[in-house]
C-alpha cells in the first residue's frame, strides 16, 4: 500500500523539520512508480522508500540545502547508464526517475493534515502539482471526490483541473498536459486505507490482523467473546467490536471497498454472519474452512460472486502464520486487481 499514510501519521506526531519527496515521472522501469512518496527528517530518519536504495542516499544529502533555501527542488536520476560521468553507478533498474522535493513548511503541513483527515474519513483525494522546467514544484492543489479544494495555488484554480477529477485519467498517476496551462501538471490520487473486518478473534486471527495492518489495511476485529477480543492480542487494529454477529454487523457501515474475513470457528455464528453479509456489496468476502464446511454454511443457497473459500491463496499453508500470509496475499491481489480495473475500464 502507499507510504503516504505512514508519512501523514509521522508528520502529525512530529515537530522536526522534514522534506517530502515524490516521484513525478518514470521513463522505463523502476522499483517504484509515479506517486510514490518518501519523507526525510532533518535528523536523518526516513519514512518510505523510492527505490531499492539507489536514490535515498543522494536525496538525503540534499535535505539540508532544501531546508535552508525553503524551496522545492527537482532532480532527474538516470538509472540505466553505467557511464561514470552520469549520476551514480549502474543499478540495473534501467529507468529514468524524476523526483520533486518540497520542504514541509507550516502551509504544506496544514494541507497534509487536511489530506489525512479526508483519507481517514474514507474519501479519495487527487493531488495536482504544477511542475517547473527544472522539475521543482511551484503550485499544488488537492481535490476531493466531492470537489472540495485546498492547497497553495497562485491565482484561480483552473476549472480544467477540477474537471480532471471526474475523468478516467484521474486514476492514472503521472505527468499530464492541460492545454490552458503553460506548464506540466503532475497528478496522483490518494486512496484511503482499504478496510479489513475480521469476524472472529481466535488465535489464528491475531497474525492475520498484524500482517494486514503492516501491509496497509485498516483492521477491525469483531467477536462476542471478551477474553479473545482484547486489545493485548490486537495492538495494531484500528478498532475492536465486542458483540454477537447481529450486534456488530449493525454497527459497521459497509462499503463496496471493504474486505471481510469470517473465522469465528463457530458454525452457527459463521452461518449468521454469512446470512448478514452475503447481500452486501463488498470487495472481498472470505470464509475460513474447507469447501465442504462452507457449502454446509450456505445451506444449498447461491454462492455470492465475491465469496472466497477456502480463504487465501493456495500456497499449501499450514498453521496460523502461514494461513495469515496466504489470506493477506489474496487480499492484496484482489485490491490490486480492483485498482487496475478502475484505472483501465
Amino acid at each position: 500500500m502507499e507510504d503516504i499514510h505512514r508519512i501523514l501519521e509521522a508528520i502529525k506526531c512530529n515537530n522536526k523539520r522534514s522534506v517530502l519527496a515524490t516521484i513525478t515521472h518514470v521513463e522505463g522501469s523502476a522499483y517504484r512508480k509515479e506517486g510514490a512518496t518518501m519523507l526525510f527528517f532533518e535528523d536523518g530518519s526516513q519514512i518510505g522508500v523510492l527505490s531499492t536504495g539507489c536514490l535515498e542516499a543522494d536525496l538525503a544529502a540534499r535535505v539540508p540545502d532544501i531546508l535552508e533555501i525553503r524551496s522545492s527542488c527537482g532532480f532527474r536520476f538516470d538509472l540505466q547508464s553505467s557511464d561514470p560521468l552520469t549520476w551514480g553507478e549502474e543499478t540495473g533498474c534501467g529507468g529514468v526517475v524524476h523526483v520533486a522535493m518540497e520542504p514541509v513548511d507550516n502551509v504544506l503541513l496544514d494541507h497534509l493534515c487536511i489530506l489525512k483527515d479526508y483519507l481517514d474519513r474514507q474519501t479519495e483525494v487527487m493531488l495536482i502539482k504544477k511542475i517547473n522546467p527544472d522539475l521543482s514544484v511551484s503550485d499544488y492543489g488537492f481535490v476531493t471526490e466531492n470537489r472540495d479544494l485546498f492547497g497553495e495555488w497562485r491565482g484561480e484554480f483552473p476549472q480544467d483541473l477540477l474537471d480532471l477529477k471526474d475523468s478516467v485519467d484521474s486514476q492514472k498517476s503521472g505527468m499530464k498536459q492541460v492545454p490552458p496551462l503553460n506548464s506540466d501538471i503532475f497528478i496522483h490520487t490518494y486512496h484511503p486505507k482499504p478496510r479489513l473486518i475480521i469476524f472472529g478473534a481466535g488465535q489464528d486471527a491475531r497474525p492475520l490482523a498484524s500482517f494486514a495492518a503492516a501491509t496497509g489495511f485498516s483492521v477491525i476485529v469483531a467477536d462476542w467473546r471478551p477474553v479473545l477480543c482484547d486489545r493485548k492480542y490486537f495492538p495494531d487494529a484500528e478498532a475492536l467490536l465486542l458483540g454477537f454477529p447481529e450486534e456488530t454487523v449493525d454497527r459497521i457501515h459497509f462499503t463496496s471497498k471493504d474486505f471481510v474475513v469470517v473465522m469465528t470457528h463457530n458454525f452457527r455464528r459463521d452461518q449468521e454472519l454469512i446470512r448478514f453479509l452475503s447481500g452486501r456489496q463488498l470487495s472481498y468476502l472470505g470464509i475460513l474452512g474447507s469447501k465442504r464446511r462452507t457449502k454446509r454454511l450456505l445451506s444449498g443457497g447461491s454462492i455470492p460472486a465475491n465469496l472466497h473459500f477456502p480463504v487465501g491463496l493456495a500456497i499449501g499453508a499450514d498453521g496460523p502464520e502461514e494461513i495469515a500470509v496466504s489470506i493477506v496475499a489474496e487480499l492484496v491481489q484482489t485490491y490490486r486487481k480492483n485498482r487496475t480495473r478502475s484505472c483501465c475500464p
